[in-house]
């Protein structure tokens, strides 16, 4: 499924991806979520191939590539059936940030082990009562007489964070001239005294579980901070936008996965004189299913561009729009490709049922599309905001 907007590196890279995605497949993931465990095999696979860290300094272990190399290998893997939704959190967020904010000795510390699959990282900041709302975020970090840092706060809805070596925690700063609370990051180890953590009861079949977060006067040294303590919105739209992007490629491998079921089906079902895909009421859903995937892949790739060229504020505008669009198709292609099979896209057999619900995580989060035509009709079109 390579594209003429790819150089024949990245060509390259989608189809040794999409070889290893189809050795593995959806009937991998469904039995490593039936008994509890998670994709261990895959992930040290991927790791070995160079495939987690792609996107990672070639200097620290990675690959040298870009969040553009990263949502390929996301994609393929997708589109395989067997997404790794770690890839969001680990390498994209946690590690871009790290890449670019951190100390010489955070890199050294972390990006290899990010690179090679042998360390994890989750990433928090959503809270219980901020919502999408980041500037309600109350997790606070204050300085003790001795130069540590001290959190205290909650998260909720945090991802791995039972697999993570550390958490990247997102928390506010008391800035000394203003008093005002502004966003800083801090690695914050999971065996951390005071950092405790409770699994959240979801419907959603993953491997990944999710957590809710308790951080009582945490601990920490001065070098657990992360970049620079007055710069937190750009280093933490540095990890957002990556997080959007990649939550895109999620969406339409994802699509594009149960799409392909959708289309085999309808090649060989027969019910009268011709298989059921003859029909225009089956066959037009699913192609404007596939046109729908197309255009959002078009603007994933258009956001990652930006992204990897340093156009944090395009990148900002086109990532939001990337997720948006991905989203809307993920489920509609899900929705079709479960009522073309009719009474057999809801078993267990055919494996479509559970996308469901899985597909409505990419309109969800990390940002609802309410929030994201919120951003484009007031930062892209100039309208007031009504909040």
């Amino acid at each position: 499924m390579s594209t003429t907007l790819e150089t024949e590196e990245q060509g390259a890279l989608r189809a040794a991806v999409a070889a290893l995605g189809k050795r593995y497949g959806r009937d991998y993931i469904t039995r490593v979520v039936a008994e509890g465990g998670h994709p261990d095999a895959l992930w040290s696979e991927a790791a070995k191939l160079g495939y987690l860290g792609v996107n990672l300094p070639e200097e620290y272990g990675g690959g040298g590539g870009g969040i553009t190399e990263l949502s390929i290998v996301l994609e393929e893997l997708g589109a395989a059936g067997c997404p790794l939704l770690m890839l969001v959190v680990s390498p994209a967020i946690c590690g871009t940030v790290i890449a670019r904010f951190g100390t010489e000795e955070q890199k050294r510390t972390w990006l290899p082990g990010l690179a090679d699959g042998t360390r994890l990282m989750a990433f928090g900041i959503t809270e219980p009562d901020a919502g999408s709302n980041s500037h309600r975020i109350t997790t606070t970090a204050r300085r003790d007489s001795g130069g540590d840092w001290l959190l205290t706060g909650r998260k909720v809805f945090i991802s791995g964070v039972d697999r993570a070596d550390a958490v990247l925690i997102v928390g506010r700063t008391e800035d000394a001239r203003t008093g005002r609370l502004k966003p800083c990051l801090f690695i914050v180890p999971r065996d951390a005294e005071g950092f405790t953590r409770r699994p959240i009861d979801m419907e959603l079949a993953a491997a990944e579980k999710q957590f809710e977060l308790v951080l009582d006067d945490v601990r920490l040294p001065a070098e657990a901070l992360v970049g620079d303590e007055d710069a937190g919105l750009l280093q933490l739209f540095a990890g957002l936008n990556p997080e959007r992007i990649m939550t895109a490629a999620f969406a339409i491998g994802m699509g594009r996965y149960a799409l392909a079921r959708a289309v085999e089906y309808a090649r060989d079902r027969t019910v009268w004189k011709a298989p059921i895909g003859a029909h225009q009421a089956i066959a037009h859903p699913l192609a404007q299913a596939h046109i729908d995937l197309e255009l959002a892949r078009l603007m994933m790739q258009k956001a990652a561009h930006l992204y990897d060229t340093g156009d944090d504020a395009g990148a900002g505008e086109a990532a939001n729009m990337a997720k948006y669009a991905a989203g809307e198709a993920c489920v509609k292609a899900v929705d079709q490709s479960v009522h073309t099979l009719g009474g057999n896209g809801l078993t267990r057999e055919f494996g479509l049922a559970s996308l469901i619900t899985a597909a409505r995580v990419a309109r969800i989060a990390p940002v609802s599309r309410e929030m994201i035509l919120n951003y484009v009709s007031h930062q892209t079109l100039g309208l007031p905001k009504s909040y």
